[in-house]
């Protein structure tokens, strides 16, 4: 839920020039900033002032590119979109996942603090706003029903969405892009209720932490995070995943 108020700013974050493309059609009174090599769209989505930026891929990147829009654009709230590699046999190509419990699974330093734990902070895991999770999932949900996120698809995916469901759950993020068995049942073991892995959630979310920024982090599951993806990824980027960002946006900014 939004709150009404013409100081609040929402920021929008994507780990793909694709998913922020569709996402900038919606905007009106469009300013650009170029700070740090990015590029801030700053603007309205149906009266609501936000600022949407394509963060790169990586922690690193990411953790920059929302640096910027908490402390130079004063962002009240982040959405971030994009795409990940499932986990979890219970998901298929083109699932949603809304992040609840985010996992930096390459953070390792034993053996001063336990594996996974965030150097002085002492936590494992953050957690993303149990209202924004919420409102994320009765939304999309609803979309979904109403055949509103994925009418109109690229022909070649048709019969993958068909059966599209939004789920709740844990993510992981780590510098690696996750494409073989043995490294995706080592993080099972770890991380056994580990809906799907990416990039830069993991790290946005100790960001927003820190600053204490409410935060919601949705997810479209482009892979297995294998070596037997049935899809092309580039073009499944471009034709579902960049839809879908942008139908994810228009709902939860409504």
């Amino acid at each position: 839920m939004i709150p009404q108020s013409e100081n609040y700013t929402i920021g929008i974050m994507g780990a793909m020039p694709e998913e922020i493309a569709g996402v900038l059609e919606l905007m009106t009174d469009v300013t650009e900033h170029n700070i740090g090599m990015r590029t801030y769209h700053k603007g309205k989505i149906n009266n609501t002032n936000v600022v949407l930026v394509f963060s790169r891929w990586g922690k690193v990147a990411a953790s920059s590119t929302v640096t910027t829009l908490i402390n130079l654009f004063h962002i009240n709230q982040l959405i971030f979109t994009g795409v990940a590699g499932a986990m979890s046999d219970k998901l298929n190509i083109g699932d949603i996942v809304i992040g609840k419990r985010f996992f930096q699974h390459d953070m390792d330093a034993r053996p001063f603090i336990q594996q996974f734990e965030i150097p002085m902070l002492g936590v494992g895991h953050f957690e993303a706003d149990a209202i924004l999770i919420s409102d994320a999932h009765e939304k999309i949900n609803g979309a979904i029903e109403n055949k509103l996120i994925h009418e109109n698809e690229h022909p070649t995916y048709t019969a993958i969405l068909k059966n599209q469901k939004a789920h709740i759950g844990d993510i992981a993020s780590g510098d690696q892009f996750i494409s073989n068995e043995t490294t995706r049942e080592n993080l099972i073991k770890h991380f056994p209720d580990l809906l799907c892995v990416e990039m830069e959630g993991a790290a946005v979310t100790q960001v927003c932490y820190e600053f204490n920024i409410p935060f919601i982090i949705i997810r479209v599951i482009s892979d297995g995070a294998n070596s037997n993806a049935p899809i092309d990824f580039a073009d499944f980027v471009e034709h579902v995943a960049s839809v879908i960002s942008k139908k994810i946006v228009k709902i939860m900014i409504a």
